[in-house]
This record gives C-alpha cells, sequence and structure tokens, in this order.
C-alpha cells in the first residue's frame, strides 16, 4: 500500500481558505489516481473529489464544485487540495487515499484506499 501524509489544516473563518498536501511514498505515485475524504464529527466518511494518475481528470462533489480544486506533482509526489470560500459545514478531517488499482480512474468511493493520518480543518462561522 501506499504510505500518506496530509497537512496544511487549521482553524479559519468562514469565507477564508486553505490547501491542504498530501506526500505519498511506497508506491509509483504517478501510476495510481488519488482522492481526498473527510469525516465530520458523528458522520461517515465522505468522499470530497479525486484526480486521475496523469492529473487530467478530475471530479468533485456538488457541495464544493467552484470552491475546492485538487491538483497533483508527479515528480514531488504529492496531491494538494485547494480550499477556497469556507464554509462551516466543510469542517472535518481531511484523508487523502489512492486507488486499489494503477491506471484506473473512478470516482466510487470504495475504490480507494491507503488512507493518510488526516488532517483537521476547522471553519468557524
Amino acid at each position: 500500500q501506499m504510505q500518506l501524509v496530509e497537512s496544511g489544516g487549521g482553524l479559519v473563518q468562514a469565507g477564508g481558505s486553505l490547501r491542504l498536501s498530501c506526500a505519498a511514498s511506497g508506491r509509483p505515485f504517478a501510476d495510481y489516481s488519488m482522492a481526498w475524504y473527510r469525516q465530520a464529527p458523528g458522520k461517515e466518511r465522505e468522499y470530497v473529489s479525486a484526480i486521475s494518475w496523469s492529473g487530467g481528470n478530475t471530479n468533485y462533489i456538488d457541495s464544493v464544485k467552484g470552491r475546492f480544486t485538487i491538483s497533483r506533482d508527479n515528480a514531488k509526489n504529492t496531491v494538494h487540495l485547494q480550499m477556497n470560500n469556507l464554509k462551516p459545514e466543510d469542517t472535518a478531517v481531511y484523508y487523502c487515499a489512492s486507488h486499489k488499482w494503477p491506471r484506473v480512474f473512478t470516482t466510487a468511493s470504495t475504490s480507494y484506499n491507503s488512507w493518510g493520518q488526516g488532517t483537521q480543518v476547522t471553519v468557524s462561522s
């Protein structure tokens, strides 16, 4: 499995921005689609966004479209989530994950595993 370490979370006021990063190791990063998930207190983990192994395809859930941008740097084995116009309902622990299979891009939440430890994002109103 891929080892993943998230960073970049923090406390921000509504309307603010944060940029999450995820550093990967243990597998050929450039061969794997990556995704971001989040888990709010008392709720199940929720798929947020995904990017294909080449970066040419992306996907977002409706609630973050136009506010979040996923990107990757295959030379640095990192994936990012730029979050703008944050809302209190975005408060959650954010996790990155790698796809189970190389060179496959799907948006099904069950397609990804190899979770990191997560990074806390708190948006105050």
